[in-house]
């Protein structure tokens, strides 16, 4: 009896998952790229923390130069100062923040269902604000204290919750853009935006006399080591799903 022919194998389609040489998933790319960035966001973090902590002096004497050279320039542009009172406390404050960040939380349910995305996104915005707070009680610095102020903020210096509340929301929302295939029109507009208010949320505190300038560099810092954490956190359970598939392949 004569062997009948065999068919040639279909073609790969688009939707077949990539073959197990070609490389690790996306998912577990990022949560390697996210625990790499938590870990050196960390060290520098703790490191900053320390210094203005134990009052280092050199950071001290640069925060005050800064400080001093700000304040003269939001004195004499009185424009300028209260241009930087409007976006600080109505754009960038933290609360417009956390509503934006809500906002993206009710779409991806009502448009997606994404009810544990939707929750991710809340929680780490909602941690962000616990790690902010905790760690102001615990350093207890003290503002900048003008005889002429420009504006005035409540609460401990370190670090900027202005600063870091921003960096997470921020950060959050292009991480979810990305990972959804956001156009590149959207993505440019939105990282623009992203790096405008980020970068201009800390210098409006500066310029307003009520943080030093490494107390933004913390918000920064700490803002976006939550992001890394968030991240790993959101990526984490699905390579643990796929672990053992793997060591059976």
């Amino acid at each position: 009896m004569r062997d009948r022919p065999t068919a040639p194998p279909p073609p790969p389609s688009s939707a077949d998952p990539p073959p197990a040489s070609s490389g690790s998933p996306p998912h577990r790319t990022a949560a390697r790229a996210a625990a790499a960035a938590a870990l050196a966001l960390g060290v520098c973090s703790v490191l900053l923390l320390v210094l203005v902590a134990v009052r280092w002096h050199p950071l001290l004497t640069l925060d005050g130069d800064i400080a001093l050279t700000t304040h003269r320039w939001a004195v004499r542009d009185r424009a300028v100062t209260q241009a930087c009172r409007v976006l600080t406390d109505w754009v960038w404050d933290p609360v417009t923040m956390r509503l934006l960040c809500a906002a993206a939380a009710g779409w991806l349910v009502w448009r997606h269902a994404a009810w544990w995305t939707a929750l991710w996104l809340a929680g780490a915005v909602a941690l962000a604000t616990i790690v902010q707070q905790s760690v102001k009680a615990a350093v207890g610095r003290p503002r900048p204290a003008w005889p002429d102020p420009v504006d005035s903020a409540h609460y401990a210096a370190f670090p900027s919750g202005h600063a870091l509340t921003a960096t997470v929301v921020c950060g959050l929302l292009l991480w979810l853009l990305r990972r959804r295939g956001a156009g590149r029109a959207l993505w440019r507009t939105a990282v623009a935006a992203a790096v405008v208010s980020v970068a201009g949320v800390g210098v409006t505190r500066v310029w307003l006399g009520v943080h030093w300038a490494s107390d933004v560099l913390g918000g920064w810092l700490l803002g976006a080591l939550l992001v890394a954490l968030a991240v790993l956190v959101y990526e984490w359970p699905r390579k643990r799903r796929e672990a053992p598939a793997g060591r059976r392949g």
